[in-house]
């Protein structure tokens, strides 16, 4: 037998392999697209970086596997809620900050791995966009009744974006932002891929690219004709008090009657400034949330503190307090007071904060943190829409954290409201950016229902927003101070507004309709024995879409 020698040709070089480093890039640009999104929030004016992130984000997912879109997009989650919500350790230190961080970008993660899904399909900036409002949507409202700072929305209320929260809400701005970065990414993507060779340029797919730049845009200019500050129902004329709050060298209770004392003082302050002729008589006043956490029902002197600026000012007063019932939970609650009458309404806060107001398994996260004993007492939720008519104005109620639920002001417009007040209290947090991500939040709302929204805050900023969400005054942090400004009232409804949540629902019916049918072609692709995303004919329906 011979044996046959078979030669090895060893003149073809070796294909190269890849450098170790390139794993990296896509984690890294993760990254950057988080932290862009989050350098896009307030009090920073970069508004235009969200459109950017979402671009790089694309970039980041498409075409990627199902795990490495969650891994990929829990990255990013947490370059962008970590520095974000920093605030939220202000006064507690670093493990509930990053705990909260790391639980709330789980909900990135998921929309990475969904906008993963859902990048093989044709028009997929559309799907993508959609599945990113359907995270928020999920983030809003689970667990222990949601949390939806971070809201791309929120981060729009200096861009040219904003008029289209009259249009459709806080979804509709918020994907269209979404949108026009993803389409802006499969712009260059096409025109990259046709110049290195990779065949003509898909006119169709090219054309849809562009649309999904062009019509968030568009739709965005189209929008201002619904953004009205006209008083179609008069004006009032507003106070709000900012009263402000010790720093240092006092205990729990002393602080709390110094506070309230603080506000009282503003207010008798507020009244000789009307005597002299130096401020004009306001119509009502406004304080802040916890402007009185002695309750002024069960506390003889706190009332008779109250009673006092009341009487001074001679208007009707919305003051904030909490509310200590002998048995039950405790109420954050907002109090008109009359100058004769006394109290005559309240407000229960309907939106109470987790691990703020209350301590959901209380057990449990004092394994993690002691702060938890801080809340000796939990608060309870009201159960009624806030709507008070001060001397003849009607006015919405919205305590604090609320604003950032999108029912919690909605509701009170479709009761009547002819403005807004956003009662605060962020002197927990110190100078952080927590006041101007808030303040942010209030100037959407003030365009998403045109409405005047007036922010009475303890220890600032508190502000007075027209219904197009230009801030008209505003306060100093830390410092005693009353703004009085002349406001319009109006009563008709945006879009946004007569629409309420059908906006997001039509949103998370494309996110889902998207899913279903990136998980039916993967289903048909492992059945033919093809490589997920590619077609029958062998090539990639990912290049064609």
């Amino acid at each position: 037998m011979s044996a046959t020698v078979t030669s090895v040709d060893t003149s073809a070089p070796a294909p190269a392999r890849p450098h170790p480093l390139l794993r990296f890039v896509r984690p890294a640009a993760a990254v950057t697209a988080g932290l862009m999104l989050y350098l896009s929030f307030p009090p920073r004016p970069l508004w235009w970086l969200a459109p950017f992130a979402f671009a790089l984000l694309g970039w980041v997912l498409r075409g990627r596997r199902l795990r490495a879109g969650f891994g990929l997009g829990y990255l990013a989650g947490l370059a962008f809620l970590l520095p974000l919500l920093s605030w939220t350790g202000e006064d507690v230190g670093p493990v509930p900050w990053i705990a909260l961080a790391a639980v709330e970008a789980l909900f990135l993660a998921a929309t990475g791995l969904g906008i993963a899904a859902v990048s093989r399909l044709p028009a997929w900036p559309v799907f993508a966009a959609a599945v990113w409002i359907l995270g928020e949507a999920a983030r809003a409202r689970v667990p222990f009744g949601g949390f939806p700072w971070g809201k791309v929305a929120f981060g729009q209320a200096d861009g040219v974006f904003l008029p289209l929260a009259a249009l459709g809400g806080t979804p509709v701005l918020g994907f269209a932002v979404v949108l026009c970065g993803f389409g802006a990414y499969d712009v260059v993507r096409r025109v990259v891929a046709h110049r290195r060779g990779a065949g003509p340029l898909p006119r169709g797919p090219l054309a849809l690219a562009l649309l999904a730049v062009i019509v968030p845009v568009t739709a965005a200019f189209a929008s201002r004709g619904l953004v009205d500050t006209a008083a179609e129902d008069g004006t009032a004329t507003v106070a709000a008090v900012q009263g402000n709050v010790p720093r240092l060298g006092l205990d729990f209770n002393a602080q709390r009657r110094a506070v309230l004392d603080n506000h009282a003082r503003r207010t008798e302050q507020l009244a000789k400034d009307v005597a002299e002729g130096k401020e004009p008589q306001p119509d009502f006043v406004l304080w802040p949330e916890n402007s009185s956490d002695i309750d002024p029902y069960a506390n003889a002197d706190a009332r008779q503190v109250i009673d006092r600026a009341v009487q001074a000012i001679g208007v009707p007063t919305v003051v904030g307090a909490v509310l200590t019932p002998e048995t039950g939970k405790l109420r954050n609650t907002l109090i008109e007071w009359d100058p004769k009458d006394g109290p005559v309404a309240t407000y229960d806060k309907r939106h109470v904060q987790p691990f703020g107001e209350y301590i959901p398994m209380r057990s449990f996260v004092r394994l993690f943190s002691s702060d938890v004993d801080r809340v000796r007492r939990d608060f309870g939720p009201g159960d009624e829409v806030g709507v008070f008519d001060l001397a003849g104005t009607k006015v919405g109620l919205v305590t604090c954290f609320e604003a950032a639920f999108d029912d919690m002001a909605r509701d009170t417009v479709t009761a009547g409201a002819q403005m807004i007040s956003v009662p605060s209290n962020n002197a927990t947090f110190g100078r952080s950016q927590m006041t101007y991500q808030q303040l942010a939040m209030d100037r959407v709302r003030a365009v998403e229902h045109s409405r005047s929204v007036v922010v009475p805050v303890t220890s600032g900023v508190s502000a007075v927003i027209m219904p197009d969400g230009e801030v008209v005054q505003e306060t100093e942090l830390f410092t005693p101070d009353a703004l009085v400004a002349e406001v319009p009232l109006r009563s008709s409804l945006t879009p946004a507004t007569r629409m309420g949540a059908w906006p997001e629902l039509l949103l998370a019916l494309a996110a889902a309709g998207g899913l279903g049918w990136a998980s039916t072609a993967a289903i048909r692709a492992r059945r033919a024995g093809r490589p997920e995303g590619e077609d029958e004919s062998g090539s990639s329906s990912a290049a064609s879409a």
